[in-house]
């Protein structure tokens, strides 16, 4: 079973669209994912423009990968590596804490990552 940063069960990121490593909606992780596809972010305008800028098009639909793009609001399982460098660049999104994968950790401290929670449904905790 798949645990978050808390240590509980890993809770789903998103099914609409479907995200993740494995596209199961939850933000897995595998010795595969090289990208480390650990955090649940709820992606803003000004962080598309920045993922964009660094060479990941994250708003382009891609029917071919079943890909819709994606649209401020949406959540998806993000590379720890590319949220760090947001956040070193001031566009960080929030994140959906109890659906971000205990390897998260290795990256960064749980308390950076609480400094940017979103608020999450009860019946989500």
């Amino acid at each position: 079973m798949a645990l978050n940063i808390f240590g509980q069960a890993l809770t789903a990121c998103c099914f609409a669209p479907h995200t993740g490593f494995f596209r199961d909606g939850f933000c897995r992780t595998n010795q595969a994912d090289l990208g480390s596809h650990v955090l649940c972010a709820q992606v803003t305008a000004e962080f598309l423009a920045f993922t964009l800028s660094q060479g990941n098009d994250l708003s382009t639909p891609r029917p071919e990968w079943d890909f819709p793009g994606l649209v401020p609001g949406d959540f998806w399982c993000l590379c720890a590596l590319r949220w760090l460098a947001a956040e070193q660049a001031g566009v960080a999104p929030l994140l959906k804490l109890s659906a971000c994968h205990q390897r998260a950790l290795e990256f960064a401290p749980l308390e950076l990552y609480q400094r940017y929670a979103v608020m999450e449904d009860a019946n989500d905790l």
